[in-house]
């Protein structure tokens, strides 16, 4: 089974103030996702390589929220176009 990207979707802004809030390094997020350095990671929480589906559930635990929270930005942002056509 494929599993998609999702690098258009999910809010990095908040993957990484979560990640800061609770004083986690780029190599502890590495290390969670199964990847050798820190540097690669940091390419997922940039932006430069897209978080896969995978990756979610993972990373909610760790950030200790839960997987909507990586969404909100765009849910908000649907939200407000629906509210505007209606």
């Amino acid at each position: 089974m494929k599993t998609g990207k999702l690098s258009n979707e999910v809010n990095l802004g908040f993957v990484k103030q979560r990640r800061l809030e609770l004083g986690l390094s780029l190599q502890d997020m590495a290390g969670v996702l199964g990847f050798k350095n820190a540097s690669t990671y940091m390419k997922y929480e940039e932006g430069s390589y897209a978080f896969k589906a995978n990756h979610l559930p993972v990373l909610a635990n760790k950030l200790e929220c839960r997987i909507e929270n990586f969404f909100e930005k765009r849910f908000a942002k649907i939200a407000k176009i629906n509210k505007e056509v209606g």
